[in-house]
């Protein structure tokens, strides 16, 4: 199967598909067509599948009970495998400083719409976030960028989380990342199961709206997606820079998003023995191994997650 083959039975939305398709990235090449303009072939294979002619239903990836993490060294081990570094996010990504946080911490949403860290809850096994930039050139502002993936103890954690993230636009349209960075104007979608191009995922949630920095400027470009797999939740984030498009912006996400949830599918998949390029082994960067372990290159600030920035202190635009 092709990659983009994997990215649509992952249940990508449609609208990232079609923007990583746009931007001419290899993974959308070897013949592969855009949404919505399958190719003849394709279709007559399909339908010879299915008694009626219609489209042959592909089978959907379930989580395998003997490969899904059952401790936080197993899902510390899952997230190195998992999670993407800067050369996922193209050829101008470096990392910030602190690169990783604490994987033993993570972020929540307060009453007051600020966000700030706390210990892990119960039904969290391990999550990192590794933060990226893209350093100013031509004249145009720096992108800060964030990875993360989290490791809950069950699908049914993994959905729960979803769920509140969800909520967050809607109570919290303006968030405090931390002192002198905010976002505005946050609205978020959500594509359930069969929705869209959602042919596999329980959710895969989305969110856009605007960053403000007292030390960068703005108000530039945010975007941010999550999607789950079982009980592993991968996302990533993007704050634009000065003469940085909405699109630019959104563009540099699509590719990690899904090498991260591909590889995801990959260690805790049950085997379907048909794939053939199950192999893959580039969601990481083969940079992993240089987390500090122990948490001390947490974010300082507090700020880690799904925070689009670089932790507090990182030089903007």
């Amino acid at each position: 199967m092709t990659y983009e083959g994997r990215v649509r039975r992952w249940g990508v939305p449609a609208v990232l598909l079609g923007m990583l398709c746009a931007g001419g990235a290899t993974a959308c090449e070897s013949g592969s067509e855009p949404e919505g303009k399958k190719s003849a072939g394709a279709s007559s294979s399909a339908s010879a599948n299915t008694p009626d002619g219609g489209p042959a239903p592909s089978e959907t990836p379930k989580p395998d009970p003997e490969r899904v993490p059952r401790t936080a060294a197993q899902a510390r081990q899952l997230i190195e495998d998992v999670i993407v570094g800067p050369k996922q996010f193209g050829p101008e990504a470096v990392r910030a400083t602190p690169y990783e946080s604490d994987p033993a911490r993570w972020t929540v949403l307060g009453e007051n719409c600020a966000w700030q860290t706390e210990d892990l809850p119960d039904d969290v096994l391990a999550t990192r976030t590794r933060y990226l930039e893209v350093p100013p050139a031509d004249g145009k502002g720096s992108i800060r960028l964030s990875a993360t993936v989290t490791v809950h103890r069950t699908t049914l954690d993994a959905a729960w989380e979803q769920a509140r993230m969800l909520e967050e636009a809607v109570g919290c349209p303006e968030q405090t990342l931390r002192a002198g960075e905010r976002l505005t104007g946050l609205t978020s979608m959500a594509l359930a199961r069969g929705e869209g191009a959602n042919e596999t995922s329980d959710d895969s949630l989305s969110e856009s709206g605007e960053c403000v920095s007292d030390t960068r400027g703005g108000p530039y470009p945010y975007s941010w997606y999550q999607s789950t797999f079982g009980p592993v939740v991968v996302s990533v984030s993007a704050c634009g820079g000065e003469k940085r498009s909405a699109e630019e912006v959104g563009d540099i996400t699509v590719e990690p998003l899904v090498r991260m949830m591909i590889e995801a599918e990959d260690k805790i998949a049950v085997p379907d023995g048909g794939d053939g390029d199950g192999g893959d082994g580039d969601g990481g960067d083969g940079d992993g191994g240089d987390g500090d372990g122990d948490g001390k290159a947490a974010d300082p600030d507090g700020a880690a997650g799904r925070s689009p920035a670089a932790p507090g202190g990182q030089g903007g635009a």
